[in-house]
């Protein structure tokens, strides 16, 4: 057994067709290994589920005790084996559930809608009122979100304004399949309405004894040189210069000078895989796998020559083109979990850990099951792993937190008191 002052992180997968031998499976592989009265419980449930999605909770709380239990539907689910080995399964029935017992963390559960927001103008104290937790208890988040949240952006700014010291992940509910609603779970004791949403919100914050940790992989390397932004409004980048240099020429010339350059493979890749690093740090001077937010280059304006990119620009700006396929999405995540292991130097101290990842990554992106979670398990080979695969990944870059796409997002789950001891 567990020492009752020690964090216990579990999770189970089934992929069982029938829900209710799916939620035997997962309950009884929790309660095998349980070692106390959990505090936390988080669902991932296929699509392939849906029209069962309304008796999931009610299901799960029959067999087991949690007194908040959040979760979504996923196009694809995360999850550990009884073999203790995780499994991404893509395409058929799967359910993930996550059990946390939290000694000395304080769990609080929120649902809110677009409509609730604080304007962007209002004061920290309007956040905290609409989520429900202090700022000073500095509350660590993990977010689920339908897929069409009207204010994201303002959601998330609003969260990092409000909570700056706090880490935000999560992911946006998929279905895999066109036409498809995705649906959020949300259940906290002594909650009497439904426990199936479908617009919205839903989160915890995990405040006290505990440290959560991100990976943000975005699957990308860069090509050509950094350049900086030196004339552009909204998404537009109209004139871009090198760094030594003052004056800045057509950014539409200056891709296709850097196309030039590219080797016939790399050129291939651009005409469906060029994306945009825009750096988020003023301040480095040498940057790296890290440092840049990725964005889709939308299209380009031959007769300004200018290019669209999927985010707001400002002269001074950094930029760099980056190109993304299986093999540079393989080195971004082994470089990132190395660079953990490196800063943290302890991976033994991970209990536990989650993984949100964009439905364009999986089999159809590597050729082979099982990729992203199985190199996360190479380096953390005892971290029981849940998650599911997105319409959206939420993540921090630079100290600022975003909604992201084609990325990989791991929240790493560390006991406060005990990495604080070094024991």
């Amino acid at each position: 057994m567990a020492n009752q002052n020690q964090m216990q992180w579990l999770n189970a997968i089934s992929t069982r067709p029938s829900l209710e031998a799916a939620v035997a499976e997962v309950t009884v592989e929790i309660e095998k290994n349980l070692s106390g009265r959990p505090d936390l419980g988080i669902i991932f449930i296929s699509s392939a589920y849906k029209s069962e999605y309304p008796r999931l909770v009610p299901l799960i709380l029959e067999r087991l005790s949690l007194p908040i239990l959040i979760g979504c539907g996923g196009g694809g689910i995360v999850g550990m084996t009884s073999e203790e080995k995780a499994l991404e399964t893509e395409s058929n029935p799967a359910l993930s559930l996550t059990v946390a017992c939290l000694p000395g963390v304080e769990v609080k559960a929120f649902h809110t809608l677009a409509s609730d927001l604080p304007d962007l103008d209002s004061s920290p104290t309007a956040w905290e009122e609409v989520i429900g937790i202090a700022a000073d208890k500095e509350p660590q988040f993990i977010l689920l979100g339908e897929p069409f949240f009207a204010k994201m952006n303002d959601f998330l700014a609003g969260l990092d304004f409000a909570y700056p010291q706090s880490q935000k992940l999560g992911g946006l509910a998929s279905t895999g399949m066109r036409g498809n609603s995705s649906g959020l779970f949300f259940h906290q004791e002594g909650y009497l309405g439904s426990h199936l949403r479908s617009e919205g919100m839903i989160g915890v914050g995990l405040s006290g004894n505990i440290i959560l940790e991100t990976i943000v992989a975005q699957g990308c390397r860069p090509i050509g040189k950094p350049l900086q932004i030196t004339k552009g409004e909204r998404n537009i980048v109209l004139e871009l210069a090198e760094l030594d240099s003052s004056s800045g020429r057509s950014s539409l010339v200056m891709l296709r000078e850097l196309m030039e350059t590219l080797s016939e493979e790399d050129r291939l890749l651009a005409q469906s895989s060029l994306f945009i690093g825009i750096a988020q740090t003023e301040f480095k001077i040498s940057l790296e796998p890290g440092d840049f937010l990725i964005r889709n280059l939308l299209g380009v304006d031959p007769k300004v020559g200018a290019i669209a990119i999927g985010d707001r620009v400002r002269p001074g700006q950094r930029i760099q083109m980056h190109l993304r396929d299986a093999d540079t999405s393989a080195e971004d995540l082994e470089f990132l979990l190395k660079r953990y292991l490196l800063e943290k130097g302890q991976p033994d101290q991970v209990v536990g850990a989650l993984m949100f990842s964009c439905l364009g990554r999986g089999e159809g992106l590597y050729g082979e099951p099982n990729f992203d979670s199985g190199l996360f398990h190479h380096y953390f080979p005892k971290v029981p792993l849940g998650g599911f695969f997105c319409n959206g990944e939420i993540g921090p870059v630079g100290g600022q937190t975003f909604l992201h796409g084609y990325t990989s997002v791991f929240g790493m789950i560390r006991q406060r008191d005990l990495a604080e001891d070094g024991s």
